[in-house]
């Protein structure tokens, strides 16, 4: 009798919110493999909001971590995730360890698989703005997890260029980025359901059809203080419009949560709501006509849905749509952030060239070029064919710092 061929034992871990949806289809992919015994630690930075992805991919989590505490610094998180992530590897003897982006849970989980001799496979690699401080600390932790992981999954053909510049260890593949795997596969899912639809706006019936949707999300770390202050002042100033209204789902972390009540509670163009699952939150995508944001996910979710991004950051590590045009950079600049609004809100042909739906980071299949690569499979690339740079007719637009390639260094 023959011998079955022993599978690989990938063990994924994450976090967050945003790892979650990013993760989520590949862990799907994943669990349909013959050859793969895939299993799931979650850390729970984000408990309640990453269940609720969890539950709508119906995936359950074989270990979860309980590592969060009032008032936590990125040094007392760090220390618990490494003392908590330790005992997992012990019972679960991963032949890889499969991490996502640049949280500090991944880099914790990177780093704790490489002091055991774990091959690391990095999800989201490649990323860079070129200054370690921004995003903070994102950015080192991701070039962290770069320098040891053997799989480099990158994106675009510009993140695996950083990669390849940077002379890495690890082999690189350009898959496309797993989060429009989970988009599509939520749009697809809400397009089909006409009655889904309906339960789904049900919960924004005090949006008014007749003025233009502008949806907000802002939770960076780097933007805490002043930053969000100065958004808060943006978004006064926006409300004042006749024509337009803000929805704005508020991250519970209290930097976010205390000024944005403070200074935004009781406008009345403004809706300030409750952090929403997954589901509805691509919803209310689809239903925006301008989304700004300074989150990393959005940026690459709101141009396969045709809506332009305005970018709460002053540099981006996703210069990709930059260039094509369907996202801009405005900073947290008060002046800055309520002209590039207006011009979009102002300008219908503006409007509808920055709208296009040309979307650089992925095409669905993401997901099973990555488990292609873990197998030994033949992996067949992501590749997108770069459009037509749109005229530069915003003032506010800000230069994104050069990103190193490969030429850049011979």
């Amino acid at each position: 009798m023959a011998r079955a061929h022993p599978q690989l034992k990938v063990l994924s871990i994450f976090g967050t919110r945003p790892e979650a949806i990013k993760m989520a289809p590949l862990i799907k992919a994943l669990e349909a493999e013959q050859g793969i015994d895939s299993k799931i630690c979650i850390t729970g930075q984000h408990q309640s909001m990453l269940q609720q992805v969890l539950d709508m991919f119906d995936l359950k989590a074989d270990y979860t971590l309980d590592v969060m505490t009032p008032g936590q610094t990125l040094n007392t998180l760090t220390a618990a995730l490494y003392a908590a992530i330790d005992p997992v590897l012990d019972a679960v003897q991963p032949d890889k360890v499969l991490v996502h982006g640049d949280t500090t849970s991944a880099m914790v989980a990177a780093m704790s698989a490489f002091h055991r001799r774990i091959p690391v496979a990095h999800v989201e690699a490649g990323l860079r703005t070129g200054d370690i401080h921004q995003p903070w600390p994102e950015e080192m932790n991701r070039r962290s997890i770069d320098l040891i992981a053997d799989h480099l999954f990158t994106p675009t053909a510009e993140s695996r260029r950083n990669v390849l510049g940077e002379r890495l260890q690890g082999v690189s593949f350009v898959t496309g980025n797993t989060v429009i795997d989970a988009l599509k596969m939520t749009a697809e899912r809400i397009d089909k359901n006409r009655q889904l639809r309906v339960a789904l706006d049900r919960q924004f019936n005090f949006i008014d059809a007749s003025r233009k949707l502008l949806l907000v999300t802002g939770h960076r770390r780097e933007n805490f203080g002043d930053g969000f202050l100065d958004i808060c002042e943006a978004l006064r100033r926006l409300a004042k419009r006749d024509d337009l209204q803000i929805v704005y789902p508020v991250h519970l972390n209290p930097n976010v949560l205390g000024p944005v009540t403070e200074r935004l509670g009781g406008l009345p163009n403004v809706h300030l709501i409750k952090p929403l699952d997954y589901l509805s939150f691509v919803r209310l995508m689809q239903r925006a006509h301008v989304v700004l944001t300074d989150s990393g996910g959005v940026q690459e979710e709101a141009p396969s849905l045709g809506k332009p991004v305005l970018v709460m950051r002053d540099v981006t590590e996703r210069p990709e749509a930059v260039a094509a045009g369907t996202v801009r950079l405005v900073g947290t600049d008060p002046d800055t952030i309520e002209k590039g609004v207006c011009a979009l809100l102002d300008d219908d042909q503006l409007w509808r060239m920055a709208s296009r739906a040309s979307n650089p980071y992925g095409d669905g299949k993401a997901c099973a070029r990555i488990v292609d690569a873990l197998m030994g499979r033949p992996v067949d690339e992501f590749t997108v064919e770069a459009p037509d740079p749109i005229p530069e007719p915003i003032e506010a637009q800000r230069p994104v710092l050069p990103l190193r390639s490969a030429s850049s260094l011979h």
